[in-house]
C-alpha cells in the first residue's frame, strides 16, 4: 500500500489540516468518554494524521507513550509541526511513515492501539486489524471508532445536501473505501481473531432544547461535507448548481429555531487473546 492507494477524499491541504484539529476538538467529549489507557505505556496509534488525536490522547494520560503510522507525508509532517510546542508531548511520541496492513514492528509489541476515523479509508479493514493484533501483547485492548454515514439526517430535509452527502460516500465506496464499516466493527474484529468485542452506538442529536450545541454540530457537519467539494466538482460527481443549492440549505437550516441535526458513529472495544 503507497499513499497514492489511500482512499481519503478529504485531501491534504493546509485548510483540511486544520479542519481535523477542529473536529478532534469539538468531537473529544463524545469519542473519549470510555476510553481509558491509564494503566498502559505504550500503545499504536494508526492513521495519526495531522496529529490531533496524538495530542488528546497524550494530554489525557500523562504517562502514555504513543508510536503513530500514517501513509501521507503531508499528514506526518503537519503533526510534527503541530506537536513540536506541546511541552506535554515532548519525548513522548514518535511517528512513522508505514502502512498499517503491513508495518514493520515486530510482534506482541505494544500494551493497546487506537484508531479513530481510520478503516473507513482502507480497502482491507479485516488486513489491518489482524495486523494490529500482530503487534500487540496479549491481553492489549484495541479501540475503534468509526463512521456509519446513513445516519446523517437533517430536519427540515436538505435534499441538496443529502444528495450530495451520498455522492461524497458512493465516491468513497467506488473508490475502495467504506463509509458505513462501523456497523460492521463487531463482525470485522471477532474475524481477525479479537476477544471480548463490544460495540455501542454514539449519537449526536441536537435540536431546540440546546441551539448552541445545535449550532455547533451543525457547523461542524457543514465542515465536514462541503471540505470534499473541491475532490467531488473535478470527479465530475457534482455539479457547481449542487453545490450552490447545498450552501443555501446549510444558512438556511442554521437560522432556523426549529432544525433538528441528527448522526450516529460506531465505537468498538476488542481484546488480543
Amino acid at each position: 500500500m503507497s499513499e497514492s492507494d489511500s482512499t481519503y477524499i478529504h485531501g491534504y491541504s493546509k485548510i483540511e489540516q486544520e479542519r481535523l484539529l477542529r473536529q478532534a476538538e469539538f468531537m473529544e467529549y463524545f469519542i473519549y468518554r470510555d476510553v481509558n489507557f491509564s494503566q498502559t505505556n505504550h500503545i499504536l496509534e494508526v492513521g495519526s494524521g495531522v496529529g490531533a488525536q496524538t495530542q488528546i490522547l497524550l494530554r489525557r494520560f500523562p504517562t502514555l507513550k504513543i508510536s503513530c503510522i500514517d501513509l501521507s507525508e503531508k499528514q506526518i509532517q503537519s503533526a510534527r509541526t503541530n506537536m513540536k510546542n506541546l511541552s506535554y508531548a515532548q519525548g513522548r511520541y514518535e511517528i512513522s511513515r508505514m502502512a498499517a496492513d503491513k508495518m514493520t514492528f515486530p510482534d506482541d509489541h505494544f500494551q493497546g492501539a487506537f484508531l479513530c476515523w481510520v478503516l473507513e479509508h482502507v480497502k482491507d479493514p479485516l488486513q489491518v486489524l489482524s495486523e494490529v493484533r500482530r503487534v500487540l501483547r496479549p491481553g492489549a485492548k484495541v479501540y475503534i471508532t468509526e463512521v456509519m454515514n446513513f445516519s446523517f439526517f437533517l430536519d427540515p430535509y436538505c435534499p441538496s445536501i443529502w444528495k450530495f452527502w451520498m455522492e461524497l460516500n458512493d465516491y468513497q465506496y467506488e473508490r475502495g473505501g467504506d463509509p458505513f464499516v462501523g456497523v460492521k466493527l463487531g463482525t470485522l474484529l471477532r474475524d481477525a481473531g479479537y476477544t471480548d468485542v463490544s460495540t455501542q452506538t454514539r449519537v449526536l442529536h441536537a435540536d431546540k432544547r440546546d441551539p448552541a450545541l445545535r449550532e455547533k454540530v451543525i457547523l461542524h457537519w457543514q465542515e465536514l461535507v462541503t471540505s470534499a467539494i473541491e475532490e467531488l466538482l473535478a470527479a465530475g460527481r457534482v455539479t457547481k448548481d449542487l453545490v450552490s443549492s447545498m450552501q443555501r440549505e446549510f444558512e438556511s437550516i442554521l437560522k432556523n429555531p426549529n432544525a433538528i441535526m441528527y448522526d450516529a458513529f460506531m465505537q468498538a472495544t476488542a481484546r488480543v487473546p
